[in-house]
């Protein structure tokens, strides 16, 4: 349960020390769109590289030594498939969930 309050609080401080940051320092407009952008992405990024990881050992039993499990793969493949197709957010999560379970279903019955 520690390990969740750590990551929340990472998260927490790396979404707003990036946001604030600019506002407390810079005190005229900024023009440069780079640097915009930058200031824009840079939270998505850090979030997204900071959960990413985590969705591949996703689906492995408790107590096992963690590994990339094969549900999460196909899972994942099918989510990133569905988000490059625009699909709405909650059927992209919705289908990710179900190829997940109907892997984990499946996988015994052919191995």
């Amino acid at each position: 349960m520690n390990y969740l309050y750590i990551c929340m609080f990472l998260m927490f401080l790396t979404t707003y020390l990036i946001r604030v940051i600019p506002i407390g320092f810079v005190r005229k407009k900024m023009e440069n769109l780079w640097i915009q952008d930058f200031i824009y992405y840079i939270p998505f990024c850090v979030l997204s590289a900071m959960t990413f990881p985590d969705v591949f050992y996703s689906t492995t039993a408790t107590g096992v030594e963690p590994h990339i499990s094969v549900s999460a793969v196909v899972a994942t493949a099918v989510a990133l498939l569905m988000a490059w197709k625009n699909q709405g957010l909650v059927r992209v999560a919705l289908v990710a969930v179900l190829v997940a379970i109907a892997v984990e279903l499946v996988m015994p019955m052919l191995f």
